[in-house]
């Protein structure tokens, strides 16, 4: 079943491909995602045929094939002569001219999740620059998607916590972990959608362990709930800065603004404070 807080992976597949094509010197550039063991093309600039466009490919059959098997780039100098591939889909490449291609499979936990492929319609490989950019967008979008799955992840594990009216301090304990977790992935993702999707998440979360917010609580920002999150967990300043990929200074900063917001002497004062207010689950 799909995640209703999950954005389609598609969305970020098409960003690579156009960060590709506006960066790297060659005409044409495609992809899709990998659904067991079919990679479905839908995403392309510079084609100039529909032949390419929806076109599935098999593991182990063509280029993109040995990229999703071998889970490594894999590439033909001239596609047409090239004893090393299954020429399965020469009607869809041959048609659109293409010559010297690149197929890059996007793979997490080891399990291939996308392919993108560079092509250009004359003979030669791909010049290392192109082979940078594309190798380098493969690597974005496997860290993004890695990103999305354990956000899943952890939403699942919420869904399935259906705490009672009066939640058992165990498990109020590990709600409270997954709620700073899921604040510090969102600080891991460059995607604004799904980042604000989790500060939802979060304050649902905090809702069902707290109830509503008290009217006059102080309006903390949300690196500053952020931080009080981890601080919460019992982390220092450098185990809050490693979880959140920020300085300890700039963690030491929000603490220390945060405190004053929640008129706090102490940081262990600021949690119980934020609990206090609904601010904190």
């Amino acid at each position: 079943m799909t995640s209703l807080l999950r954005p389609r992976d598609g969305d970020a597949l098409r960003a690579e491909i156009r960060w590709v094509a506006s960066r790297a010197n060659v005409p044409v550039v495609f992809g899709g995602a990998v659904d067991e063991d079919t990679l479905l093309l839908t995403e392309f600039v510079g084609t100039v045929t529909t032949g390419l466009r929806g076109l599935s490919v098999l593991r182990t059959s063509g280029l993109g094939g040995q990229a999703m098997e071998y889970r490594r780039p894999t590439s033909v100098a001239d596609y047409r002569g090239s004893s090393a591939i299954t020429h399965h889909y020469d009607a869809a490449v041959v048609g659109e001219g293409l010559r010297s291609v690149m197929a890059v499979p996007v793979v997490v936990a080891d399990r291939p999740r996308a392919v993108l492929y560079a092509a250009t319609r004359g003979t030669g490989p791909l010049g290392d620059r192109t082979a940078e950019v594309i190798l380098q967008a493969g690597r974005r979008l496997a860290t993004e998607i890695a990103v999305r799955d354990e956000v899943d992840r952890r939403v699942r594990l919420l869904e399935l916590a259906t705490p009672p009216t009066t939640t058992a301090p165990a498990a109020s304990e590990g709600l409270r972990e997954i709620h700073a977790e899921l604040r510090a992935i969102a600080t891991a993702t460059d995607d604004l959608a799904l980042r604000d999707r989790l500060s939802g998440v979060c304050e649902r979360l905090t809702g069902v362990l707290t109830g509503e917010s008290v009217g006059d609580a102080p309006r903390l920002s949300r690196r500053e709930l952020d931080v009080l999150a981890q601080i919460a967990l019992g982390c220092t300043n450098q185990e809050a800065a490693l979880r959140l990929s920020l300085g300890a200074e700039t963690v030491k900063s929000y603490l220390r603004q945060a405190m004053s917001k929640l008129d706090a002497g102490t940081r262990h004062e600021a949690v119980a404070r934020a609990r206090r207010y609904g601010l904190l689950p």
